[in-house]
């Protein structure tokens, strides 16, 4: 073939390739407008589902809440008509029994002035003594009307004003949540999640992350956090395994949340960090993620390391202290590049540590900067990074150095920064902590 024919199958290689290429992402694209479809068609049958759950169930409470008071204020009505017509009947039955008292005595007086002289007399002593007996001249007290309860029923017009305005503001439908989660990075058996507002309008005054399992069906979420933080380190997560989180905000002043961010997934690939198991002296969690010092008959503790060299360099390694005993001056907690059995303290060489009176010591040897004091509630984080390799015997470094690690160890307010030369290279370090007296607890993430 000449060479204008091997141009032009090359230029139609290319551009059957290129057309490849772009159907690919055309299609790409029609998937992402399909999940787009899928979310908004999804979203707005669980709004309209949502809603009309609510207002049904709102509904049914308030024709209820109505319905026990009308019942309530029947009863009102009934018991003051009940004891207000007692008396009144009361009376009635006094009055009529007087009225028949009377007809009687009537009839006995007619009689007495109809009857024979024979009779007379004594009919009509026994009329003038019965008379005197009835006490002719007693009448019974009826109560006036403005002293007998009229009984009304006061309805206050301006509830249907109140509650039409009530309703009218109640419930809200909102196309993007305010807050949305912005990134999931993964740790030693945890995952830190960060959050922001989307909606500048919106003032929020709280903050609430849930998680859940992911793929499973039984599985709910369940908070994890609330407060006013953007960011929060959910723990105990399994490596390797899905999880959805997701974040609402609730507004200053307000009692309801707002809508929730669309879920994210996300998992973490980094084994948990744990105690090593056998240690005397110390009791771990069943996690391992938890140590006490406890009382010993030893008078001499060792160090207690971690179960693996699970610390990397760019991770944050964080020590938090649940519980405190007596203070001693080989106290410590850090990381070093191998374990040796036998140690009683991380101030030694191949370490850096923080003992509980502040003190920093690298290598061993104590730096002049200190720290706050570690008690009950401290935290203390160690970051690293590698700076640079140095070659070994290079100028103004001491032979077998290989590489720096620039260190930051923070407890409190307070940070140390140094660098930490090295002499072997390291792809990850082990952690270890050593508390001469009993009642120390603390927690590694």
């Amino acid at each position: 073939m000449s060479l204008e024919v091997d141009l032009l199958l090359q230029e139609a290689k290319e551009s059957i390739e290129a057309a490849q290429n772009y159907r690919s992402e055309l299609q790409q694209r029609l998937q992402g407008l399909n999940q787009a479809r899928k979310q908004v068609r999804g979203s707005s049958g669980q709004a309209r589902e949502a809603l009309r759950r609510h207002f049904t169930e709102l509904q049914a409470a308030a024709t209820r809440l109505l319905s026990e008071r009308l019942a309530a204020l029947l009863l009102e009505v009934d018991s003051i008509e009940s004891d207000s017509i007692r008396p009144l009947d009361e009376c009635q039955n006094l009055i009529e029994h007087g009225v028949g008292q009377a007809s009687e005595l009537l009839r006995e007086g007619e009689a007495a002035l109809r009857c024979g002289l024979g009779e007379k007399e004594d009919k009509l002593g026994s009329f003038t003594k019965k008379a005197m007996h009835i006490q002719l001249d007693s009448l019974p007290e009826v109560p006036a009307l403005v002293d007998v309860p009229c009984v009304s029923a006061q309805i206050d017009d301006s509830l249907l004003s109140l509650l039409r305005d009530r309703v009218s503001r109640h419930g809200s439908v909102s196309s993007h949540p305010p807050v949305q989660i912005e990134e999931l990075q993964e740790r030693p058996g945890s995952i830190l999640v960060r959050w922001c507002k989307v909606d500048e309008d919106f003032a929020a005054a709280d903050y609430r992350m849930q998680y859940r399992r992911s793929g499973s069906g039984g599985s709910q979420y369940e908070d994890s956090y609330i407060g006013r933080d953007c960011e929060f380190l959910v723990l105990h997560l399994d490596p390797h395994t899905d999880y959805l989180f997701r974040v609402c905000a609730r507004g200053e002043g307000r009692t309801e949340w707002s809508p929730w961010s669309i879920p994210q997934l996300g998992y973490t690939t980094l084994a948990p960090h744990e105690w090593r198991s056998g240690t005397e002296g110390y009791i771990l969690s069943s996690r391992k993620n938890i140590a006490l010092r406890n009382e010993s008959s030893q008078s001499r503790c060792s160090v207690l390391y971690s179960n693996a060299s699970t610390y990397f360099c760019g991770q944050t390694l964080t020590f938090k202290i649940s519980a405190a005993g007596q203070v001693d001056l080989r106290d410590s907690l850090g990381v070093c590049i191998d374990t040796l059995e036998g140690d009683e303290s991380l101030q030694r060489d191949q370490a850096v540590c923080i003992s509980t009176n502040g003190a920093v010591f690298v290598n061993g040897k104590e730096m002049t900067n200190q720290l706050p004091a570690i008690t009950v509630g401290s935290t203390v984080t160690f970051d690293m990074e590698l700076v640079n390799l140095l070659p070994a015997g290079s100028n103004n470094q001491s032979d077998g150095v290989t590489f720096k690690l620039r260190v930051t160890i923070g407890s409190g307010n307070r940070e140390v920064v140094f660098d930490w030369l090295v002499e072997q290279v390291v792809d990850s370090l082990f952690f270890g902590c050593s508390f001469v007296h009993s009642g120390w607890k603390v927690l590694v993430f």
